[in-house]
């Protein structure tokens, strides 16, 4: 009978063990917890980390997991409630559209893409699944602090950079975005992250009324604006696929 590989199998338990568990724990939980010494864990965490399945916390030193995860479990993703209901929808946004769409969820004090369609021109696209965006930035990011009071919190307590001489990065304007966004029921980023490109997004809701994701399209500001005001049609457009997957979900009419 083969053995079993002992590194895999200390791998395996500190997955498990940051997957179950606190958000975020430190060397000595992990060490100790599992019976191993610390030499012994790190090594295992660094090598994890190197992977890209295990993010270590520059701040306080400690580990989650991390995105590479997601790009892996593409099985999981097919049954994951969220994506699978909004799998037709986002396809009839993108094609409606004309631009790329993406479904995205609070993760790790930002947002993870878990669904990626790409903008139907046939032009040369990277898939985009797993990426990792701001939330005080992008109009995902934003949708997700205007709805999601954890995502607020993470928002305000993470490192909101200056991606490009638009964006808001102050606390006081920062909430008078969200104020907005929760107003009118949509957010957007026009040149916030990424210079020329412009975005829209709108909230998820699940049958219990909570916000558990955004979708939204992104292209380049001259496509998605028009005399320096975002296209009405295409606001309608994300807001209605929103609309749509949160109905799929149970959320009923909003």
């Amino acid at each position: 009978m083969a053995r079993n590989i002992q590194s895999l199998e200390r791998a395996a338990a500190m997955l498990r063990l940051l997957a179950g568990g606190e958000r975020r724990l430190g060397l000595s939980d992990i060490a100790s917890s599992l019976g191993l010494a610390k030499g012994t864990a790190h090594g295992i965490l660094r090598t994890l980390q190197q992977e890209g399945f295990v993010e270590q916390d520059d701040a306080s030193g400690r580990y989650q997991l991390g995105a590479e995860l997601l790009r892996l479990g593409t099985t999981y993703l097919d049954v994951h409630e969220l994506r699978a209901r909004a799998l037709v929808w986002t396809d009839d946004l993108a094609r409606s559209s004309g631009e790329s769409v993406h479904l995205g969820v609070l993760h790790q004090q930002g947002v993870l893409i878990v669904h990626h369609v790409f903008r139907p021109d046939d032009s040369r696209q990277v898939l985009e699944i797993g990426a990792m965006q701001p939330l005080h930035s992008t109009a995902l990011g934003k949708v997700l602090s205007a709805y999601d009071p954890v995502a607020h919190s993470e928002a305000l307590e993470a490192d909101r950079k200056a991606y490009t001489d638009r964006t808001v990065c102050e606390p006081e304007g920062f909430e008078h975005i969200l104020d907005i966004t929760r107003a009118r029921g949509y957010a957007a980023d026009v040149e916030e992250t990424w210079e020329g490109i412009a975005s829209i997004a709108a909230p998820i809701h699940d049958r219990r009324r909570m916000p558990v994701g955004a979708v939204g399209i992104t292209g380049a500001v001259e496509r998605l604006g028009r005399e320096g005001e975002l296209r009405p049609e295409l606001v309608a457009a994300v807001r209605d696929c929103a609309r749509a997957v949160s109905r799929d979900l149970g959320a009923g009419r909003f």
